[in-house]
């Protein structure tokens, strides 16, 4: 527990998936929990879920596409919570259309959801860190920051985008010799809702996986400072299947069914 007890780790999107889940663990750990979402309906129960449980927890409604608004309550952050320890970037969207039916508009909000949003919290909260000289900054990605596939244009887009950002600031915290620590998390389809309705062919290699145990990895890849979290290994085989001729990586992303898997998605419904 020590690692992250009495520590601020702000979540955005913390009112539902995995974000919630993370925050319940982050605060049976001791953290002071900082949830932001845009549905503050979701948002008020997640605390007192928190609350019931002994935790702490302070909410804001926040749509992290927003600029002015991230950095307008990351503001109000500072001045009724105190300076944030763990930042860890969380929401995210999808659309799960062929990239044709995807309207300009939801292109457009994936992008700012899933990639933009973290330019402007970090910006927000690094400075902070780096006057302290000690913080840890988490980046909720996925295995379609990894591989590509179909429907999930936008969405694998943003998320290579988030890969490659995590990964330049780690390298600049690391060349700058600054005490910031960086965890990024790839992780497959999860039962969250967020992908209900997605298939995988071979299970034993690609599993759907639980939220539960996705947070539980998290939370224990926050505590130990660990740099990468990608579930399941399997995974991994990605980078190595690059060496090949995209002839032969296509056939084996049809062979375990990678571009079949949205097939009948219908995504989470709205409450």
């Amino acid at each position: 527990m020590k690692p992250i007890s009495n520590k601020i780790a702000l979540i955005t999107g913390g009112a539902s998936g995995i974000g919630r889940s993370i925050a319940l663990k982050m605060a049976a750990r001791g953290s002071h929990v900082v949830l932001w979402d845009i549905d503050d309906k979701r948002l008020a129960r997640v605390a007192d879920e928190i609350a019931d449980a002994d935790g702490k927890a302070v909410v804001y409604q926040c749509d992290v596409a927003d600029k002015q608004m991230v950095y307008s309550t990351a503001d109000r952050v500072r001045k009724e919570v105190g300076k944030v320890d763990i930042l860890i970037n969380n929401a995210g969207i999808v659309t799960g259309k062929l990239f044709l039916d995807c309207p300009d508009e939801q292109l457009r909000r994936t992008m700012e959801v899933n990639i933009l949003a973290h330019f402007w919290t970090v910006k927000a909260f690094l400075p902070d860190m780096i006057g302290e000289n000690n913080g840890h900054i988490v980046t909720i990605a996925s295995a379609g920051g990894i591989i590509g596939s179909a429907r999930l244009a936008d969405y694998s887009a943003s998320k290579f985008a988030a890969f490659g950002f995590h990964e330049a600031l780690r390298a600049e915290f690391k060349k700058e010799r600054l005490n910031i620590h960086t965890t990024v998390v790839c992780p497959y389809f999860t039962n969250t809702g967020m992908f209900a309705g997605v298939k995988t062919r071979v299970s034993f290699l690609l599993p759907i996986l639980d939220e539960e145990h996705v947070a539980d990895r998290i939370v224990n890849a926050i505590a130990r400072k660990k740099p990468r979290l990608i579930m399941p290994p399997f995974v991994y085989s990605t980078w190595l299947l690059r060496l090949f001729p995209v002839s032969v990586f296509d056939w084996v992303a049809n062979l375990l069914g990678v571009n079949n898997a949205m097939d009948e998605f219908h995504g989470r419904k709205s409450s």
